[in-house]
């Protein structure tokens, strides 16, 4: 009985290990390497085990190549596996590469899937070209109405470029930069209207795709429509703008000329006290007079009679005046 109880362990631990031997070691992806014609040995796909690199993942582009005819490295597509390259995607675009009769290399493939570009899309655009369509750009020409045009740009993906060169946004700056300039030349917005293909022929020539990863093909403007006067509108604005500095400097002098009124009345008040002030003071002086003999009470008397006099005909002239503007 323990003796069997022995073999039934001793035959667990056999399939345990034949199953983790299975598990780690991919004989089944071996076998279809092997009948697929791709020569492999088992100890490279352990050491990839090791290396932490999922077997299948460059065993399986390597078969898709071999049939396509590719002679590639299985260390090179482990090295662009362990770097962060897409393996799948570079195999694909070298075998599309090859079919469309482009030249292009295993080490500029991986360079440019390093480069964070997607190899794959690259050589399609470069067999089957794309179209960028441009936001509606508005321009300005010389008569001050304003244009807005929309360019439909035709690229194909230059390889020899891709490591470096600039993107989709700087064609469309480009393109947008050129419509700007080419409307804003032209002495009437019917110009542009009546010969779009002129804002075609003179962006195309301005060789906007250089230090880019594109070749411009065409640039073909989609649509083209009348926007805003903005000379009118300027004029407006300049003409608003006047108007509130001119209003400002009215405001300013107002507000002196009140100030000034302010300061006057200031001074005239300042002068009828001087002048209450000194009133205050005649009697005082009229007493020292005739204390010290300077005037007689004749003299005083007269001058009394004087005032009183004046008063008189001052109340008449006023009663008289009161009466003309009554009547």
């Amino acid at each position: 009985m323990g003796g069997f109880g022995f073999t039934i362990a001793i035959a667990v631990l056999i399939i345990i290990l034949v199953m983790l031997f299975f598990t780690f070691i991919p004989v089944g992806l071996w076998v279809t390497a092997f009948f697929s014609g791709v020569k492999i040995k088992i100890s490279t796909l352990i050491g990839m085990r090791l290396r932490r690199v999922v077997p299948n993942r460059i065993v399986n582009p390597m078969i898709k190549a071999t049939k396509a005819g590719l002679t590639i490295n299985v260390d090179e597509l482990e090295a662009h596996y362990l770097a962060g390259g897409n393996v799948n995607t570079l195999v694909d675009a070298l075998i599309a590469a090859q079919r469309a009769n482009i030249p292009l290399e295993f080490e500029r493939a991986a360079a440019i899937d390093l480069a964070g570009r997607n190899v794959l899309e690259a050589v399609q655009v470069s067999v089957n070209p794309k179209v960028i369509e441009t936001p509606q750009i508005a321009a300005v020409a010389k008569d001050g109405i304003e244009v807005v045009a929309k360019a439909r740009v035709t690229v194909r993906a230059n390889i020899e470029r891709l490591v470096g060169g600039a993107g989709e946004e700087t064609i469309i700056a480009r393109v947008g930069e050129g419509i700007v300039t080419t409307v804003g030349s032209s002495s009437s917005h019917k110009d542009v209207l009546e010969n779009p293909d002129s804002i075609s022929k003179t962006v195309l020539n301005k060789g906007l795709d250089s230090g880019t990863a594109f070749e411009i093909l065409s640039i073909d403007i989609a649509d083209v429509d009348v926007g805003r006067n903005i000379g009118a509108k300027l004029q407006t604005d300049q003409a608003e703008a006047d108007k509130r500095i001119a209003e400002a400097k009215a405001e300013e002098r107002r507000a002196m000329a009140v100030a000034k009124e302010q300061e006057m009345k200031a001074e005239v008040q300042a002068m009828r006290a001087k002048v209450v002030e000194a009133e205050s003071e005649v009697p005082l002086a009229l007493s020292s007079a005739l204390r010290e003999g300077k005037i007689g009470v004749m003299d005083y008397y007269n001058m009394r009679n004087v005032l009183a006099d004046t008063d008189m005909r001052s109340a008449i002239s006023k009663i008289a005046d009161d009466d003309k503007k009554q009547k």
